[in-house]
């Protein structure tokens, strides 16, 4: 299992900022380069090609929103999948107050990874991800502000 955790602040109070997070639409909406081929509040597909030199196949990636408390936390699932390369990671997000704003901690956890991608090296799978994580909560910034 690979784990990342972090923080991340915003101008908007907890219950927009749940409450867009907490949306399906809206986060496949922050995704730059990808066909989306189903959003709904709960569940979003979408088809992207991988950060991996290695892996050409676009993979289909899926997120279910798995529990969401408004203005308290969010769990979602990610499983991407292509030929010869799958993922599932594990995404809980919780929300806090931060003057008139809202602090979200955020924990992901790469809970299985197959085919190519089980044989990349850790510290490859890491920083790809890492660029990823940082990458979207860029876009999910400039979209709460819009």
């Amino acid at each position: 299992m690979i784990h990342f955790e972090g923080d991340r602040s915003f101008p908007q109070p907890p219950a927009e900022v749940s409450a867009r997070l907490g949306d399906a639409t809206f986060l496949v909406s922050c995704l730059a380069d990808v066909e989306v081929t189903e959003a709904t509040p709960t569940r979003a597909v979408w088809k992207m090609r991988p950060g991996f030199s290695f892996i050409r196949t676009k993979l289909e990636t899926t997120i279910d929103v798995l529990d969401h408390v408004a203005g308290t936390l969010t769990r979602y699932r990610l499983v991407s999948h292509g030929i010869g390369a799958s993922s599932t990671v594990d995404v809980g997000l919780s929300y806090a107050p931060e003057g008139d704003g809202t602090r979200v901690h955020w924990i992901a956890d790469i809970t299985q990874l197959s085919g190519l991608l089980k044989l990349a090296p850790r510290g490859l799978i890491q920083s790809a991800a890492q660029k990823v994580v940082e990458d979207t909560w860029a876009a999910v910034g400039t979209r709460l502000a819009a």
